[in-house]
């Protein structure tokens, strides 16, 4: 079984700027592109036109794979076309993934973003870390990664090696910094709200915190010597911090735990916010 990117495209602006993010992620991690094209049957699509739509769906993966492989000399770029409902399609495509693309949409800065049912299901169930894009410029002159380091939030009452694996890599490949998120809550009083405490209190607790995390961080550090951690930990909503630190950020990397449910969409407050919000391209890391 040959391990690969895979990236899912409609021919949408959204999944051709997913298809560019996942050319550029296959050549960092020496894996080939595979470009998976789902059809889902319409019952209304008239026989005459049939052939022509058929045409004109497959000229554009065969185009999107050209033009990744003239941008990215030596990459090796293939398209597979699948038929069925696009959700459970991509989920089985993902098998042979070590990272599954999407492209995610967007309704505008008041609103936020919009993660649709097929992403969102797709997320809750595969097995490997789905990153979700959104469109670049109209132009189509934005890279295919903005600029900036690697984001990623943790928890350090359940620490999972999963994410931090692929947060210190995603770095590493990138040749950024990483900076490493973790929120934190002052303690309740009669479950209500915070304790009144001095200053003084406030300010050990964060220092505890603070050490907590480099100690978790340790291990990862010494594997990873070249990328330049920035710990922080944060009092209130981590997501909130996430999402403001995601403006100068190339990469945000969230976790998702894994569940054998096939019902709901198993992501958390944090990661659905995420999801939902963030402007920059956004890792879900299964994990457990």
């Amino acid at each position: 079984m040959t391990r690969n990117v895979t990236v899912g495209l409609d021919g949408s602006r959204e999944s051709l700027a997913a298809a560019r993010w996942a050319a550029l992620e296959a050549v960092r991690r020496r894996l080939p592109l595979r470009i998976v094209q789902v059809r889902e049957p319409h019952p209304r699509l008239l026989p005459s036109v049939e052939p022509e739509a058929q045409e004109g769906w497959e000229r554009i993966a065969d185009e999107a794979a050209a033009g990744l492989v003239r941008e990215h000399p030596g990459l090796e770029a293939d398209v597979e076309r699948l038929a069925g409902r696009p959700a459970e399609v991509l989920r089985h495509a993902a098998g042979e993934a070590e990272v599954l693309v999407l492209g995610s949409r967007g309704r505008g800065t008041l609103a936020g973003f919009l993660v649709g049912s097929v992403a969102l299901s797709t997320v809750a169930h595969v097995e490997c870390p789905v990153v979700l894009v959104r469109a670049g410029a109209e132009d189509g002159e934005a890279p295919a990664e903005p600029e900036g380091d690697v984001v990623v939030g943790v928890d350090l009452n359940r620490p999972h090696d999963e994410i931090a694996a692929f947060a210190f890599g995603a770095a590493a490949r990138r040749g950024t910094g990483l900076e490493v998120l973790h929120g934190w809550d002052p303690p309740p009083v009669y479950g209500i709200g915070p304790v009144a405490m001095s200053p003084h209190l406030l300010d050990d607790l964060a220092e505890e915190k603070a050490l907590a995390l480099d100690r978790a961080l340790r291990p990862w550090r010494q594997r990873y010597p070249e990328v330049a951690v920035r710990p922080r930990t944060v009092v209130g909503r981590v997501s909130h911090h996430l999402l403001d630190a995601a403006e100068h950020a190339c990469l945000v990397v969230v976790g998702r735990r894994s569940r054998r449910s096939p019902l709901g969409f198993h992501t958390g407050p944090v990661t659905h916010a995420v999801m939902h919000h963030c402007a920059a391209p956004v890792a879900v890391v299964p994990h457990g």
